[in-house]
């Protein structure tokens, strides 16, 4: 299933899974880490038919990877049903803490002595550290970036990372 386009200033979130049990309860997997997203009173929105949608978490348990809640006025599973594999979106919240992926995709990554290496295509998830994707193909690991502000990504890898990561691109090629 593709994702939508998220309403204007939001993000995507997460996805509403199948149901759990009879009275409207529903599995919910979460892209986001952060508390606020699962807590009692967060709202999220959802595109049905007739637009956005917000839906109101009453109840919320963890289960295995994933959430168990209920959502305010959606008390049976014929309810809940029709919510499955629609995508979930929240505005961005504002921390001075973290690096938000949003935030790095499309800015400036350049090194701690202001070389650039290109520009954030992408952020892929990896068992062992998520991966800063740059234009010129090279994969940074996230524990070498330093700061994403005003547009840039700053970095500090250590010596040759580049290189390596080049020649391999190219041998790759051959």
């Amino acid at each position: 299933m593709v994702s939508q386009s998220p309403p204007d200033g939001f993000l995507e979130v997460g996805r509403i899974g199948k149901p759990h049990g009879v009275r409207g309860d529903v599995f919910l997997s979460l892209t986001s880490d952060l508390s606020e997203r699962r807590s009692v009173g967060s709202q999220l929105t959802i595109i049905d038919s007739n637009g956005p949608r917000i839906l109101t978490i009453v109840t919320v348990r963890p289960q295995q990877d994933r959430w168990v809640v209920h959502f305010e006025g959606i008390d049976d599973r014929n309810a809940v049903e029709k919510l499955t594999n629609k995508f979930l979106y929240a505005e961005p919240i504002d921390s001075a803490e973290g690096l938000w992926v949003h935030q790095l995709i499309g800015s400036r990554v350049v090194d701690a002595g202001g070389e650039e290496w290109g520009t954030c295509t992408g952020v892929l998830h990896n068992p062992a550290h998520d991966l800063l994707e740059i234009s010129t193909g090279v994969l940074v690991p996230m524990p070498f970036v330093l700061t994403c502000e005003n547009g840039v990504t700053t970095i500090d890898p250590p010596q040759g990372l580049r290189e390596a990561l080049l020649s391999d691109a190219s041998d790759d090629q051959e």
